[in-house]
């Protein structure tokens, strides 16, 4: 089962539904855009079902909330009318635009949702870039501190013309985490709910850890390093996961918010942390910071790890990781 930047080995793949008593489960759809998966273990079938329907009902949910591609979407409503009033905001997406923007911060903009005022002017089905005047222009709307956010009065206006913001894989983050609380409310212990790039683990496969495999940047069908895991969430970006070449060039969807243009130091990061918001934007943080800055990022932040694939293909993992915690490629 390969997932986009990772790939979870499971001993129970292909059961679709629980068939008895205390048993493995898990489903497929397409949602948001993107794989999701949900595999837990169940102490009874009806138990199990639920816990699944609700997990994908929540995705829905979040997906027609966050989705810039639906014109109703409350995103859709901010990117239209922010530019010219204060927008009123659901306390969901009040919540996660204020830790959108304490991760800008503490990446120094290296994390910055309004690079969407740039990443809007690619097309990567088409291969399709801005020219250099399109792309002066994005640029100059790029910039966290524009976002004009009110908590209390639970609003937001843009202070910049041209300025959008797209939730991207931060909503995915958001989605797993919220996964994971639901299935903890239906009694669920052992469970890994994946959306894309993004993970969240509960517990251990019921005395074994979780092995998550990161996948090979250049080469599909390999890995580069697989993790043992517990009780946690894992992100990955990778400049595979949409993308088009020009002239020897590789345009892909993470944006660096300082150039409008995607970072070349960096094939992929993986982020380990306690929730998904956390190891989500420090994935885009650090492939964007490159590797020493975005070690020493991570360094400083408890309870956070990462590996690293840089341009050459060679492997950097944080120091949490020690040997015998990675077991690398074959």
């Amino acid at each position: 089962m390969t997932h986009t930047g990772f790939q979870a080995a499971s001993l129970a793949r292909g059961l679709g539904r629980v068939r008895a008593a205390g048993a493995w489960a898990s489903r497929d759809e397409v949602i948001m855009g993107t794989a999701i998966r949900v595999e837990l273990w169940s102490d009874e079938r009806a138990a199990g079902e639920a816990a699944i329907d609700a997990v994908m009902a929540e995705m829905h949910r979040i997906d027609r909330a966050m989705s810039p591609h639906k014109p109703d979407s409350e995103l859709s409503r901010i990117n239209r009318d922010a530019a010219t009033q204060a927008v009123s905001l659901s306390e969901e997406m009040c919540q996660l635009l204020a830790c959108a923007i304490e991760f800008s911060d503490l990446s120094g903009g290296a994390f910055d949702i309004t690079h969407a005022s740039v990443g809007q002017l690619y097309d990567y089905r088409r291969g399709l870039r801005p020219d250099a005047a399109a792309l002066a222009r994005g640029r100059a709307a790029i910039g966290w501190r524009g976002l004009e956010l009110d908590p209390k009065a639970r609003t937001l206006r843009f202070a910049r013309e041209g300025m959008r913001i797209d939730l991207g894989g931060f909503a995915k983050g958001h989605a797993v985490e919220s996964a994971a609380a639901i299935l903890r409310g239906h009694g669920i212990r052992h469970a890994i709910v994946t959306a894309g790039g993004d993970s969240r683990l509960l517990g251990d496969r019921r005395g074994r850890p979780w092995s998550v495999a990161i996948r090979d940047p250049r080469r599909p069908e390999e890995v580069v390093a697989v993790l043992p895991l517990e009780d946690c969430a894992v992100s990955t970006s990778g400049d595979y996961e949409r993308y088009f070449e020009r002239d020897g060039v590789r345009f892909h969807h993470v944006i660096d918010p300082k150039t409008g243009r995607s970072p070349s130091s960096v094939h992929s990061v993986t982020i380990l942390a306690d929730d998904g918001l956390t190891s989500e934007a420090l994935s885009k943080s650090v492939f964007v910071l490159g590797v020493d800055k975005g070690l020493q990022l991570v360094e400083s932040l408890p309870g956070v790890d990462a590996v690293v694939v840089d341009a050459a293909g060679a492997l950097h993992y944080s120091a949490g990781l020690l040997a015998g915690a990675v077991s690398p490629r074959q």
